[in-house]
């Protein structure tokens, strides 16, 4: 038969078993077919009837071509709309060893430090920079936009408050709109009230608790706020400071003129603007709140050696651990591109910043006085890249020019604002002042722009020059030449462990291929360059794939419509909660505020009901796992007159489709509450079921794990929340961008699509995939972790199965029994770095447990692979419980080995170096090293040290 009509499957691809390996899995587990597991997997009343309606499966050729044809409809002008945006230059040799890197896009959390050092000295760097240039001693390692951040803040400053009458957040009328309106949005569950007046020591009354400065402000005036601090400070009145991180190269640190707190954006530290994300927002503040600062900490510790060892610090402060009671609901930060702008300021270091920032305040200067020269007024006396020019009546004018020669600038009334960024030239400046030359009816050569140069003068205020150091660390200073920063990288690179290297089994996180053909247009400029605030008809391309997406993400979830602004799992937790307390206010339901979350539940979804101003009553699971749903519909009728929803994830966090899924739906609803279902486990839906076919109202996606966008060491995410069709008109809004109705919440992150960029990715999978290729998926994520479980239940304990027997993509390893021979689930955790893994998820949702998840991605020799490492860790472990093995001086106790231990001259410990160091034969041919030894996480929390320390210094804590 002719192979004329044969064309390569993407899905064969991203899949990892083949069809004859599928078939040998499928008869380990006693079954025929794939579809006779899933019947016995997923209970008949929650399978669609009907395959998913979607486009045709597209090959990677074809989808490149057609991607391209998008791309090409977006218009990427020079922008000088700032507003807390900027064009970048992004170093080649970062973006091609770093955001284009698996090594580095494909690494987790790095929650597991011994084999996580590269990433974590990466974000150290991160927190050091941030906190040289904000001038404050406590920096967490990345939030997701300075929008939210600012929210982050206002939330953390209140719970801190002195006087707990006070309600009242003072902020700036010159603050980016974005910012602002994610304030508002954060500010009504709590009863904060957010005035908008002047930073002035006459507005600090006894009902406010903190304010916040826009710094430089937003129309680009730089003032001192010094005497507004002080004043502050002695009524005992927070101050929060959103900063330009480049600006203060060259302005005086708001840490040294008294903010209490500096929240900002390092997109300016070489990360494209991507329509609005991702970029790392930072978080920096004074010692005394570091057990409140939101969000993840680096922190220096040692490791069983007494090396120099780096760790996630205070982690008790987060949200798995305190569920409602935690200072934040943040998950994802937005890792990747904080080590990219770590990576940024270490190749230019504290002179080639200081370069960058100052030729942009010189360009700003220079346009300055050859607009003066014009006849124009530009009314910032003070400013480090932002004019504002008065032009009245020739508004129009400069529009229409301005878009003649591709410039987009900031209109407000008659006033343009123009900033100046790092790409900006000689050039450029003369094409700006040609605009509006013409615009008068002169011309450029009225203007000697060259002869300008050499009488600039000053823009800032001799006060407020910063003359403080930063940047001062060798790290900082070592590494300029494209070479040393090249090894520079991949010296921290080859700390981690990451997909390259092996399946990451992490339950509940699904770590699949985040394919290369997926990635391409990321990087495009014609996606990179864009500006979230750019006119309409600049944007078609990316309007084109959201709308696009839109309708196939609906199909796939049975819902009416998605919203693209959540950009984190947690924001999408947040965001569908505030839509259902909308929903229930426009029907004078304004009463209904208790949330019902199952005991089993992520950490994130009671923290997120309490952010949303909600009272969480937990309902219980019984012994197999399930929702106990006489319990549940016992509170459901308890709560009926105040019962504001369900947070629900399906399947079940403990690896289980419940058959009770829709009665439980059905219960909520009967007693007027909405269904809020955690999209967290939709690796196992899609195509087989969905949340709106199933009964939910609202649902969050985590992009970054099912529709295969990388976990990047902890970011970037997408949290786009579907709903049914009475919730669409209260899908978040925004400020600057009409992306709702007039009932719409206002936002929930500072640009209008969220991480925008990143879209690229989900849309990429979807359209290679197709219908049959994403059921398809999930069908094989079953089948993997079902085979998993047939392997490993004879060794290990399996909590949680089906009415059949069967788990869903993931399965729970009870590891307590172990306890008995002083063996805990870290040691196992730890244990499988020397054979090569990064640990599955340790002690959640249950205790002393390791939960697995292969994904769809891993095939037979790798699931073997994992299941011969989880079997050998057994047999060490009964080696101990045979009296064998010490129970305190054992193989598990000291793992993991590092090279540097295992070559040492002394080895006195009762096991053999060889069975350290390489348990299974394979691991002689492929192995990866743990750079250091257990980490000592008490001393990392009793002494945090969270910027880079000198040896000295190190030594000496």
């Amino acid at each position: 038969m002719s192979n004329v009509f044969y064309q390569e499957k993407f899905e064969d691809r991203h899949n990892g078993p083949r069809s004859t390996e599928a078939q040998e899995m499928l008869s380990f587990l006693g079954v025929q077919s794939l579809d006779e597991l899933i019947e016995q997997t997923v209970p008949s009343q929650i399978r669609l009837k009907k395959s998913m309606s979607l486009p045709k499966a597209l090959s990677e050729k074809a989808y490149l071509a057609k991607v391209k044809q998008i791309a090409d409809k977006n218009k990427v002008f020079k922008s000088y709309i700032g507003q807390g945006y900027y064009d970048v230059t992004v170093p080649g040799v970062i973006q091609r060893n770093v955001l284009e890197n698996p090594g580095w896009y494909t690494q987790y959390t790095p929650y597991q430090a011994e084999i996580a050092q590269g990433r974590l000295q990466a974000l150290l760097n991160f927190q050091t920079a941030v906190s040289d240039l904000t001038g404050l001693e406590i920096v967490n390692a990345s939030l997701l936009d300075e929008a939210t951040a600012a929210a982050e803040a206002m939330f953390m400053l209140y719970n801190a408050r002195k006087n707990k009458d006070a309600n009242t957040f003072l902020v700036t009328p010159n603050i980016f709109p974005q910012t602002l309106d994610v304030l508002q949005t954060r500010a009504v569950p709590f009863g904060v009230e957010i005035r908008v007046a002047d930073i002035d020591a006459a507005n600090l009354t006894d009902d406010v608790f903190a304010s916040f400065i826009q710094y430089p402000a937003a129309d680009g005036t730089v003032s001192d706020y010094k005497a507004f601090t002080t004043a502050a400070e002695a009524k005992g009145i927070t101050t929060c400071v959103a900063a330009d991180l480049l600006s203060l190269a060259l302005l005086t640190p708001p840490g040294e003129w008294g903010a209490d707190v500096v929240v900002g954006n390092s997109q300016r530290f070489g990360v494209p603007m991507g329509f609005g994300g991702p970029h790392a927002a930072f978080f920096a503040t004074k010692d005394a709140y570091k057990r409140n600062i939101p969000g993840r900490i680096i922190g220096v510790t040692s490791d069983a050696s007494g090396n120099y060892a780096l760790r996630m610090a205070l982690q008790t402060r987060e949200q798995h651990i305190r569920r409602d009671k935690a200072s934040s609901n943040i998950c994802t930060a937005q890792a990747l591109l904080a080590i990219m702008a770590s990576f940024y300021a270490v190749y230019h270091g504290p002179q080639g910043v200081k370069d960058i920032a100052m030729r942009i305040n010189d360009l700003a200067k220079l346009l300055d006085k050859g607009l003066q020269a014009l006849g124009y007024e530009q009314t910032n006396t003070s400013y480090f890249d932002t004019l504002r020019i008065k032009v009245g009546e020739y508004i129009g004018g400069v529009k229409s020019e301005a878009l003649n020669h591709e410039l987009n600038f900031f209109y407000h009334e008659d006033v343009v604002g123009i900033s100046i960024d790092e790409t900006t030239s000689f050039e450029d400046i003369q094409t700006i002042v040609k605009v509006f030359a013409k615009v008068k009816g002169k011309n450029v050569s009225d203007v000697d722009l060259e002869g300008l140069v050499d009488s600039l003068g000053d823009s800032i205020p001799a006060e407020l020059v910063r003359q403080s150091s930063y940047l001062t660390h060798p790290i900082f200073n070592s590494y300029h030449s494209e070479s040393e920063m090249l090894r520079y990288i991949k010296s921290l690179e080859s700390k981690d462990l990451s997909l390259c290297h092996s399946m990451i089994p992490l339950g509940s996180c699904t770590m699949k291929l985040n394919a290369t053909t997926e990635m391409v247009p990321l990087t495009w400029a014609h996606f990179g360059g864009l500006h979230p605030f750019a006119p309409v008809d600049q944007t078609s391309g990316y309007m084109q794939l959201i709308n696009e997406l839109n309708d196939w993400l609906s199909e796939i979830t049975g819902f009416a419509k998605m919203s693209f602004q959540p950009n984190s799992g947690a924001q999408g937790e947040y965001a569908g909660l505030m839509v259902i307390r909308a929903y229930h206010e426009s029907r004078g339901d304004n009463h209904r505020d208790i949330c019902l979350i199952p005991a089993s539940a992520h950490g994130t979804n009671p923290a997120s009901a309490s952010m949303a101003g909600l009272k969480v009553v937990v309902v219980k699971c019984d012994e197999f796992g399930n929702i106990d749903v006489a319990d549940l519909k016992a509170k459901a009728a308890e709560h009926a007159a105040n019962l504001n929803s369900l947070m629900v994830t399906y399947p079940s966090t403990h690896g289980v489709f419940e058959e009770s899924i829709i009665e439980i739906c059905e219960a909520i609803h009967a007693n007027g509450g909405q269904v809020y279902m955690d999209g967290a486990n939709m690796n196992a839906q899609v195509g087989l079921t969905s949340p709106g076919f199933i009964g939910a109202d609202v649902c969050h996606l985590n992009l970054h794990k099912t529709f295969c966008i990388p976990h990047g060491g902890g970011g970037p995410g997408m949290g786009p929340i579907g709903v049914a069709a009475h919730l669409v008109p209260f899908l978040p809004n925004h400020e600057v961008v009409s992306v709702s109705g007039d009932q719409g919440i206002s936002a929930v992150s500072a640009a209008p699509f969220g991480s925008a960029s990143i879209l690229t990715i989900s849309y990429a999978y979807i359209a290679m995939m197709g219908a049959d290729g994403l059921t398809n998926a999930t069908k094989t994520a079953i089948l993997n972790a079902n085979y998993i479980k047939a392997r490993l239940e004879h060794h290990y304990p399996v909590l949680y199965a089906g009415a059949n027997g069967r788990c869903a993509h993931e399965m729970i390893l009870d590891c307590r029994g172990f306890k008995n021979v002083g063996i805990e689930v870290a040691d196992i955790a730890k244990r499988l770095m020397d054979y090569g893994f990064h640990a599955p998820t340790v002690s959640f949702p249950v205790a002393g447990t390791l939960m697995v998840e292969p994904t769809e991605s891993e095939s037979k020799a790798e699931l073997d692979r994992f299941c011969e490492a989880m079997i050998g860790i057994r047999q060490e472990i009964a080696a101990v419980e045979a009296g064998e093995a010490d129970q305190k001086e054992n193989v598990l106790k000291h793992a993991p080995h590092t090279a540097d231990v295992v070559t040492a001259d002394d080895w006195n410990r009762p096991y053999g170096r060889q069975t350290a160091a390489y348990p299974l034969p394979h691991l002689k041919v492929n192995k990866f090293w743990p750079s250091v030894g257990r980490v000592n996480d008490s001393q990392g929390d009793r002494t945090l040290i969270c910027s880079c320390p000198s040896i000295e210094e190190y030594a000496e804590a």
